[in-house]
């Protein structure tokens, strides 16, 4: 199968080092707009589609293989292995961020960074461990998205985005929503929302960071202060942005926050 068909990968730049773009649940692609051309200055920049995303390949999901995030995962290692060049770093949104820790997990070297936008390693409260929901909150959340998936789109879309001043978003992130083919939607949130990957966090020796919003009703701040604590070579910065999508609620915060990190890592930004 061809894998730029199957993922709608878009190239831009053309530098010695490469950023990977993944977005999160209900998204696509187009969310890294405010983001990704200001990095393909300096970086070949990869964007794509999740399969049952966007513009990916319908055709080309598999129930069972995307029952995981390692599925996801398994072809985000194909995408860096096809596309990338020199050393890689993968920026990822939400679900994505976990994506691209068990694809390094998997492949240890493969990626020399990561970025994790709005992470959450397990969205269920559990013992110490504050994920923001309780099960009832995600078995209620999973049942309102089976019974009626478009109108749990028009009413959570906006909650999720955040920003009421920027009512636009909302409708946009609504409009992606509602564009996902309901039933692999319906997949997608159970594979992403009863996920726990917490004990995999600790093995991620890559360089790390965290970008957390200050309000996000997804992933509150204290799911951010976890991954810091428990991610060995971690970065936390809180950006102030209410919900869960900076990237374009607060695009320049988020860029400066990446630009401190890659800084870190002996990349300063170009003058």
């Amino acid at each position: 199968m061809n894998i730029q068909q199957r993922n709608n990968i878009q190239v831009l730049g053309a530098g010695d080092q490469t950023m990977i773009f993944a977005h999160g649940f209900g998204c696509d692609q187009n969310m890294w707009r405010f983001m990704a051309p200001k990095f393909a200055e300096r970086f070949r920049v990869v964007t794509f589609d999740l399969v049952g995303s966007g513009q990916s390949d319908l055709g080309a999901y598999d129930k069972a293989k995307y029952a995981s995030l390692q599925g996801y995962a398994d072809d985000a290692l194909e995408i860096a292995n096809e596309f990338a060049t020199g050393p890689t770093m993968f920026v990822g949104h939400s679900v994505s961020a976990m994506i691209g820790m068990l694809a390094d997990l998997k492949e240890p070297g493969v990626f020399a960074a990561h970025m994790m936008i709005g992470p959450s390693p397990c969205y269920v409260n559990n013992g110490d461990y504050v994920g923001g929901f309780t099960r009832d909150d995600i078995d209620s959340l999973l049942d309102a998205l089976e019974s009626n998936y478009l109108g749990w789109a028009s009413s959570m879309a906006p909650a999720i985005m955040g920003v009421p001043e920027r009512p636009e978003f909302g409708a946009e992130l609504t409009a992606s929503f509602c564009r996902t083919d309901p039933e692999i939607a319906k997949e997608f949130a159970k594979t992403t929302f009863l996920s726990d990957n917490r004990a995999d966090v600790a093995r991620l020796q890559t360089p790390t960071l965290v970008i957390q919003s200050s309000e996000d009703l997804i992933a509150p701040v204290t799911v951010g202060e976890y991954m810091q604590r428990t991610l060995p070579n971690s970065t936390l910065r809180v950006v102030a942005n209410t919900g869960h999508c900076p990237h374009l609620s607060a695009p320049g915060a988020s860029c400066d926050a990446i630009e401190e990190f890659l800084a870190t890592l002996g990349q300063p930004r170009d003058k």
